[in-house]
């Protein structure tokens, strides 16, 4: 900066993330350009366009359109050095953009419109990057999703497998929870090879592999194989899919539990972890996934309606012309969140009476189950964020008979 040039007092920094490289734009108050600059996802290049934004103002405020991914590197960097940080998604960014000039799109327009979104938008969450255990929850719950959706597809195309020649033992056993089957698959795929073994030996077969109810199993498996006595063409390549299939499910199934041990060690490191779990309904998962997504400081969003909002559990209105009160469910909110306290409120509607009898009074009122657990969710989201706030654990204690007929 040269003697000649003024320093300007409030800018903004609007970045486009991607995988390799990065656009940045600086504007001032005015919507002015400052700086518009491609640099590459590299430690050297991206500090030295943090230094030379820097220096261009005072008062810097930082945009970035991913939260994750390949602007890891930048928003660890900006953290570091203290900076501020908001996210903007990318479909704020889609919407925003059919507002401005010219219907083309490049990175440098897009990083514009992040820079001037922030310095219009007082709305846009602070990127906050957690503490190591929330990163490392992070890292652990994405994986355990990865293997859960494997798990699922496998188990698709197995059954899906098993139909084209052997339906009876398809719809014999269900292969998402019986352990048991999938280790009769890994030996045992067609009604011929069933038959032949019998049920005899084929119990003891799966006792020596520590089958429980082995003598179930088999009797099942053996009366499937009796109601088809048709080998139909490609049997043999399929039963050797199905075989595979089987060993990968049971190999996912392995790893997930594997996963889950980690996940609920980890879980219990965290500070806030006996306060979370205390709650009825949210085990070491469900607080594993809230402490993953929130970083486990209640701070950043400010009030629970503001976390509310996030989860999608504060109804956006929808009214128009004569017609009020018309609410619903915001289009851009944290599936995963709103998943968190939806099952967590599902499971204490059952065992908590605190929140059974909420439950049941929103049932009395005319609501459906879905709109009485998501209002019990709701509810419970204000616990939460109090009894975080004050550090103290759930206690349950069942209503006084007044409010609970209230």
């Amino acid at each position: 900066m040269t003697s000649t040039e003024v320093r300007v007092t409030e800018i903004w920094a609007g970045t486009d993330a991607g995988k390799a490289h990065h656009h940045c734009v600086v504007i001032d108050a005015g919507g002015n350009r400052l700086l518009s600059r491609r640099v590459a996802n590299d430690e050297t290049e991206l500090l030295a366009l943090i230094a030379d934004v820097i220096e261009l103002g005072e008062e810097l405020t930082w945009a970035i359109d991913l939260n994750a991914g390949g602007a890891a590197l930048l928003i660890a960097l900006l953290v570091n050095q203290s900076q501020k940080l908001l996210y903007i998604p990318g479909r704020t960014v889609h919407h925003a953009s059919g507002s401005y000039r010219g219907d083309g799109k490049t990175d440098a327009k897009d990083a514009f419109v992040i820079a001037d979104q922030a310095r219009m938008r007082h709305d846009l969450h602070p990127v906050h990057t957690g503490d190591k255990i929330a990163v490392d929850l992070r890292i652990l719950t994405a994986r355990r999703y990865d293997l859960v959706a494997d798990r699922t597809r496998a188990i698709n195309r197995l059954r899906a497998q098993m139909l084209e020649y052997f339906p009876a033992l398809e719809r014999a056993f269900d292969y998402s929870v019986s352990k048991a089957a999938l280790i009769l698959l890994t030996g045992y795929q067609t009604p011929a090879s069933l038959r032949r073994t019998g049920k005899s030996r084929l119990t003891t077969w799966l006792k020596n592999r520590k089958v429980r109810s082995a003598e179930g199993v088999a009797t099942t498996a053996i009366q499937a194989a009796e109601a088809q006595h048709t080998a139909l063409p490609g049997e043999r390549l399929a039963a050797a899919m199905v075989a595979k299939l089987a060993r990968e499910v049971t190999a996912l199934n392995e790893e997930i539990t594997e996963t889950d041990k980690l996940i609920e060690g980890r879980f219990r490191e965290h500070r806030h972890a006996e306060v979370i779990a205390s709650l009825p309904g949210i085990g070491a998962l469900l607080g594993a996934d809230f402490i993953a997504l929130t970083g486990g400081d209640m701070t950043i969003f400010g009030t629970p309606d503001r976390l509310a909002g996030v989860a999608g559990l504060a109804p956006v209105p929808k009214d128009s012309g004569r017609i009020s009160g018309n609410l619903h469910r915001p289009r851009r909110y944290s599936r995963r969140l709103l998943r968190v306290f939806y099952l967590s409120a599902q499971t204490a509607a059952r065992c908590c009476p605190v929140s059974k009898a909420f439950y049941d009074r929103k049932r009395a009122e005319g609501k459906g189950h879905k709109q009485a657990v998501l209002a019990l969710a709701r509810r419970r989201l204000n616990v939460l964020w109090a009894l975080i706030r004050d550090n103290r654990t759930f206690a349950t204690s069942p209503p006084p008979p007044e409010a609970a007929a209230a």
